[in-house]
């Protein structure tokens, strides 16, 4: 059978926009289940008073309330009743060189906004060996938004993405040297991401838009156990369960050409699985100046292995298309990050405070794209604890991040996604805030 010359332009844009549909959903997937922890977008801001040690002993030290999220354990370390709150306020770089592309545009870098992070706790003993207490905080999230003639546009526009949690927790004290606690966690997550597709030939110069909505909210829960070794030193463990969501929302796509009609919006369901970690640390006190703090966390990101979306209500040209079902391996890998800190009790009043970590990327070469572009990451911190009052305490801290130069090399997989390829530099202030107030 002989095709109509004129059918021909739309049969073929047909087939790109088949492979196109599928490459793009699984790019969208892949950058959602990141937000799920890597070191990119892995929140460690839930407390300023651990940010001063750069986190290194966070589940050996119950400095206060914020205990909640570092080591459940530590409330039965805390004899009255605290209330504490803060903020993390980052402000990310990125430089971009090196950008490669078939297509013109500007590689401007410095995508990523200006981000608040916020927490509460609150705990108080029921007497001398059962407390309880409630930490609201943010495990993760990820937000950048590229300038809208961004070469690498096709691959990634904007993406956003929080996670919220609620963790009502109650501690133990067994006896004078060995505490557990623990406590369910109500974790609520959300994604907005999106991309561009080169449909400007059949499309008067336009290009298409797609984006990608969903949210959830899912179960887990974190435990530990504190030990004191001897009067100068403690022990302390933490898990943070993995947790399971199944995101529901809609693929919208908007812009297309006429000749590939797709507007609209597509009921979607995608299965996320933020893994498991362990952190474990030792704190040491040398003298009644100075204490030590060594801490190392594992992370079980080979659980990304696999990620798969579902969309339904779709037309029979999307059916055509391939955009019913969509799926991609991950192949991540577990990392282990490490952390060194030490604090100095300069007076009654005042604490200093220092750290180094250093936080391995679980994201090759492969698969490594512009909407998360992390390498291995460092960071050093300074900080501090100011007593005005004997209730009172504000925790303040500085941090700067940087990250070996990530590579990303993304290939045009659909015919409608131009490749891009460049080398990112990556780093990040970061200014910490807390106040504690006990009664």
């Amino acid at each position: 059978m002989k095709l109509n010359s004129r059918a021909i332009p739309c049969l073929s844009a047909q087939r790109k926009c088949a492979a196109w549909i599928k490459y793009t959903s699984v790019m969208a997937l892949l950058s959602a289940s990141t937000i799920a922890g890597a070191n990119g977008i892995a929140l460690n801001e839930q407390s300023a008073s651990s940010a001063g040690t750069a986190y290194a002993g966070r589940s050996s030290s119950a400095l206060d309330a914020s205990t909640i999220y570092g080591n459940p354990a530590g409330l039965t370390k805390l004899k009255r009743t605290e209330i504490s709150g803060g903020a993390a306020i980052i402000s990310g770089s990125d430089d971009i060189s090196d950008a490669q592309s078939s297509v013109a545009g500007t590689n401007k870098g410095d995508s990523v906004p200006l981000a608040v992070v916020p927490f509460a706790y609150m705990s108080t003993p029921l007497d001398d060996r059962f407390s309880i207490g409630l930490g609201l905080y943010a495990p993760s999230g990820l937000i950048n938004e590229y300038e809208s003639t961004f070469q690498g546009r096709y691959q990634g526009s904007y993406s956003s993405t929080k996670e919220v949690t609620l963790q009502p927790t109650i501690a133990w004290r067994i006896n004078d040297y060995v505490s557990i606690g623990g406590g369910p966690t109500i974790n609520h997550f959300d994604a907005k991401l999106q991309n561009y597709l080169a449909t400007g030939a059949l499309n008067n110069g336009q290009d298409t838009r797609v984006t990608i909505k969903g949210d959830d909210t899912a179960i887990g829960y974190n435990v530990g156990l504190l030990v004191d070794l001897s009067d100068a030193t403690s022990w302390g463990i933490n898990y943070h369960s993995k947790v399971s969501y199944h995101l529901k929302g809609h693929t919208e796509v908007s812009g297309s050409p006429s000749v590939i009609p797709l507007d609209g919006k597509y009921d979607n369901k995608i299965d996320i699985t933020m893994p498991e970690s362990v952190d474990t640390s030792i704190t040491h006190h040398f003298n009644s100046r100075w204490t030590g703090y060594l801490g190392t966390t594992w992370k079980r990101w080979s659980r990304l292995k696999k990620i798969e979306a579902i969309n339904s209500d779709v037309s029979a040209l999307g059916q055509s298309a391939g955009l019913e079902r969509v799926g991609e391996p991950l192949n991540w890998h577990d990392t282990w990050s490490t952390a060194v800190g030490a604090s100095f009790q300069l007076n009654q009043q005042w604490l200093l405070r220092a750290g180094y970590a250093y936080d391995p990327s679980p994201i090759s070469n492969a698969d490594r794209s512009v909407r998360v572009p992390v390498g291995n990451r460092q960071v050093v911190t300074l900080g501090g604890a100011y007593l005005p009052s004997p209730d009172l305490t504000i925790d303040f801290a500085y941090g700067y991040l940087w990250e070996s130069k990530a590579s990303v090399n993304q290939p045009n997989n659909s015919g409608l996604q131009p490749e891009y390829s460049a080398n990112y530099e990556n780093s990040a202030n970061i200014f910490s805030v807390q106040a504690t107030y006990r009664y």
